[in-house]
């Protein structure tokens, strides 16, 4: 139960900040984004708990790749799928079936920083967990 606890809180923080930075950057979200985005802050936050002591740029590396993923596999199953038209790269340059671009690859590997960061300082103070520690490189 305390597990389950544990998901829940961090779903309810990453979705809720994902939902506040789409309202932020583009003026408005879906509703979906917020689970999407709970996801990627717990997927995010579990590498950090498989490989403790990988170095934070790795972490974000590899928490990018993960984030590009989940959205493709969300974008084809939203937006193309479902037809929900959420979002759309087709405009951009170095886009999948216009459901990942590589600018927001790079988007993502940038904001995985504040992501892993707060996961880790709220695993630390509010579930007891091991007191963050980082090396850059």
């Amino acid at each position: 139960m305390k597990r389950l606890y544990k998901y829940l809180i961090l779903l309810l923080v990453g979705g809720g900040a994902y939902y506040c930075i789409e309202l932020l950057a583009r003026g408005f979200s879906h509703w979906t984004m917020f689970f999407v985005g709970g996801i990627c802050f717990i997927l995010i936050g579990a590498i950090n708990e498989i490989t403790p002591k990988m170095p934070l740029v790795r972490q974000m590396f590899l928490s990018a790749f993960v984030i590009t993923a989940v959205e493709f596999l969300s974008g084809c199953i939203l937006n193309i799928w479902l037809g929900l038209n959420i979002w759309d790269y087709t405009h951009e340059t170095f886009n999948l079936c216009g459901q990942i671009s590589l600018k927001h690859t790079i988007y993502w590997f940038m904001l995985s920083s504040i992501g892993i960061i707060l996961d880790d300082y709220i695993r630390w103070l509010l579930f007891d967990e091991e007191k963050p520690r980082y090396t850059l490189f």
